[in-house]
């Protein structure tokens, strides 16, 4: 019905299951993707390249600034990630929704380049079990897990420049809350493509016209 897809942007603190939330939608989904993003980090135990990310050095990474390739980047903790423009823009022109799982910097740039977007917070129970995660993914120093828990405290006050909330308590109450979310966007009346009214019989042509003048 939508001649476009909905682009969905998901932020939150690093931690809180962005990934694990956006696998859960591509699979309940139909024509749901997630988008891939440059990054200058290494890939860690059981990423692939071109799935969870696409993974380049510095100089790459520079080249496709000077290119314009991206839609934003950012560097987040010492590491370069960037969101490329040509994927995202063929998929949403083929209808299909496109989850862009992003750190709140580049959110910030999607908010002031794109129109359109959708924009979903997702946060932790609380900052004690936002810890407990970043401990159990032993990646991170103590002094590390510490300064990203402060960036999450700032982040998490920042909510209201997004249009939904999602508290990630419970993996799947959380994976419906944003499945329906999606589904919902997916038939707001400003994303109906008149044509298609048309096209199915549900309007004469003529009615249409006059609706537009």
């Amino acid at each position: 019905m939508s001649a476009d897809g909905v682009l969905v942007v998901v932020s939150g603190p690093s931690g809180v299951g962005k990934t694990t939330l956006c696998k859960n939608i591509v699979a309940r989904l139909p024509d749901t993707m997630f988008s891939v993003s440059y990054t200058t980090r290494k890939p860690r135990p059981g990423e692939r390249e071109g799935v969870e990310y696409c993974f380049v050095d510095e100089a790459r990474f520079q080249d496709l600034i000077r290119e314009e390739a991206f839609v934003e980047w950012a560097e987040v903790y010492g590491h370069k990630y960037g969101t490329p423009k040509q994927a995202l823009v063929e998929a949403l022109h083929k209808g299909i929704n496109v989850l862009l799982e992003i750190d709140a910097q580049g959110a910030q740039q999607i908010m002031e380049r794109v129109a359109g977007a959708v924009y979903v917070f997702v946060a932790p129970p609380s900052l004690d079990a936002l810890r407990n995660r970043l401990c159990r993914r032993d990646m991170d120093s103590r002094e590390e897990i510490e300064r990203r828990l402060h960036e999450a405290s700032d982040e998490i006050a920042n909510f209201k420049s997004y249009h939904y909330f999602v508290r990630n308590d419970e993996l799947l109450q959380a994976t419906k809350e944003l499945e329906s979310i999606i589904l919902a966007e997916q038939v707001k009346t400003n994303r109906l493509d008149p044509e298609w009214l048309v096209e199915n019989g549900l309007v004469e042509p003529v009615m249409m016209k006059k609706s537009v003048t």
